[in-house]
């Protein structure tokens, strides 16, 4: 696709285009009772939007640009785990965690109030 913005959310910058769908580790503006299917999100931390040819960078963010988008659903990601071992001594730890995500798709990339096509 040649229509694309980067945004900012949970600590890492994506590359997002519409009609697809993204995992986030965190979704700062929303509460886990909120996190249902199909609530709707805006994404106002917006980095770069490219149309075609043309590129619109922010300083940080780009102002009157906008990501809409839904939620799909709150998951959880696969297991990771910690092991621990010194050598010698006898001593071994193992632990993990699941982490929280939320996946969300992209309908569309608005920029000062104008939806962009492709």
């Amino acid at each position: 696709m040649s229509t694309y913005a980067i945004i900012e959310t949970g600590g890492h910058q994506l590359r997002v285009e519409p009609g697809r769908f993204y995992n986030i580790h965190h979704l700062a503006s929303l509460t886990s009772s909120k996190l249902e299917q199909n609530t709707k999100i805006l994404i106002y931390r917006v980095l770069m939007i490219r149309r075609k040819s043309d590129i619109d960078i922010g300083h940080p963010w780009l102002k009157g640009a906008v990501v809409k988008g839904r939620i799909l659903h709150p998951h959880l990601e696969k297991k990771k785990t910690i092991y621990k071992m010194i050598s010698k001594k006898k001593m071994r730890r193992k632990s993990g965690h699941r982490q929280r995500s939320t996946r969300f798709v992209v309908d569309s990339i608005f920029s000062n109030g104008k939806e962009i096509y492709e």
